[in-house]
């Protein structure tokens, strides 16, 4: 099955450059490219950092820790401007926020998670003494290892209090595996490890089937079948005539639904793409914003017929800018890779999967409805 894809609009920004990308954007709109039109630059700095995606696509409502998550992600740009005065004032100010909230924040556990809360907590106060000397001492490296760790505890906070499941899948999909939460899958390659978070959070059909598949073994020896620089890297075209997972119980081909959650939302959107809804301002909870985002393909003709092709978005900031790659929202997000970047980069039509695990989550996925 072949993803459908805008390669001539790709190979024109690649020909043309960074330069003059607003440039051709605009010509694009002119020309009619579908939700263009009424689409511009993003404002502000795009997230493309695939743990604070993550952080971010959380399902809770942690106003404390989710303002001390946003302000130590907001010293990136005092940090690449080398505002040490800045950053350091930042961070003091972190530490005061923890201070003062701490009993705030503790309250919003529950009682079984309340201890182990009050550990990650002393532990992010510990980082944020450490990241405050290393920013009066000025040393860039340690301070963003530093602020790495902060974020990381921050974030195991955060997933401590996410409740039930936030959503009702519809019945109409109850047949389709889902996964409900998060999980770790290794995807080892010819050329080595990719270490991806899929999350069913936000995607429960679609990481559902990718993680069942996984633990079928589906992937297991399968080729990259499709490579373009700055774009995507495919695979999951099973050997023979099918192009998709065959149910071995029915002989019929499994599909998934494009599923495509908005933040602010209740639910995502199913087999309804940005512009068939008008949201063409409108930026996905998953969105196709860093190297390794795993999207779910489809054909030309419908939005309704991936079933095992997968592939990675190969993000270029000048080239498919979050926000204008022509991918959001009318493919599914359902995870990215957080380690492995380099070995990811490496990897061609010439390469493939040697074998995928899940390492953690396995106990998320749910046969069907």
């Amino acid at each position: 099955m072949a993803m459908a894809d805008p390669r001539a609009i790709t190979g024109l920004l690649r020909q043309l450059g960074a330069t003059i990308l607003s440039c051709v954007l605009l010509a694009m709109a002119v020309l009619g490219v579908p939700g263009l039109a009424e689409a511009a630059l993003p404002q502000g700095n795009a997230v493309t950092d695939p743990a604070a995606i993550l952080r971010n696509a959380l399902p809770v409502n942690a106003p404390d820790l989710q303002e001390l998550q946003h302000r130590l992600e907001a010293t990136s740009d005092d940090l690449r401007a080398k505002r040490w005065t800045a950053l350091t004032s930042s961070v003091r100010r972190s530490q005061s926020l923890l201070s003062t909230r701490r009993d705030a924040m503790l309250k919003a556990f529950s009682d079984a998670d309340r201890t182990k809360a009050e550990t990650l907590l002393q532990t992010l106060e510990e980082q944020l003494q450490t990241l405050a000397a290393t920013a009066e001492t000025q040393q860039r490296d340690p301070f963003l290892e530093a602020r790495r760790e902060a974020l990381a505890t921050i974030g195991s906070a955060e997933s401590l209090l996410v409740g039930p499941f936030p959503f009702e899948i519809p019945a109409e999909f109850d047949a389709l595996p889902r996964l409900l939460g998060r999980a770790t899958v290794k995807i080892t390659t010819t050329k080595g490890d990719l270490i991806t978070v899929v999350d069913g959070y936000n995607a429960p059909l679609t990481a559902g089937a990718f993680v069942d598949l996984v633990q079928r073994g589906f992937y297991n020896d399968l080729p990259f079948t499709r490579a373009e620089d700055f774009y995507v890297l495919q695979t999951g075209d099973p050997k023979g005539p099918e192009e998709g997972y065959v149910d071995p119980k029915t002989k019929v081909e499994r599909t998934v639904p494009l599923e495509i959650k908005v933040p602010g939302e209740k639910a995502p959107f199913y087999n309804q793409t940005f512009e068939d809804l008008g949201l063409f301002k409108a930026t996905p909870t998953l969105p196709f914003a860093t190297l390794g985002t795993l999207g779910w393909a489809h054909s030309d003709e419908q939005l309704n017929d991936g079933s095992s092709q997968f592939f990675f978005f190969l993000y270029e900031a000048e080239l498919t800018p979050a926000g204008l790659n022509l991918v959001d929202g009318r493919y599914a997000a359902f995870g990215y890779v957080v380690d492995g970047f380099d070995v990811l980069e490496e990897l061609g039509v010439d390469d493939g999967i040697v074998k995928a695990v899940v390492l953690d989550g396995a106990d998320n996925l749910v046969a069907h409805g």
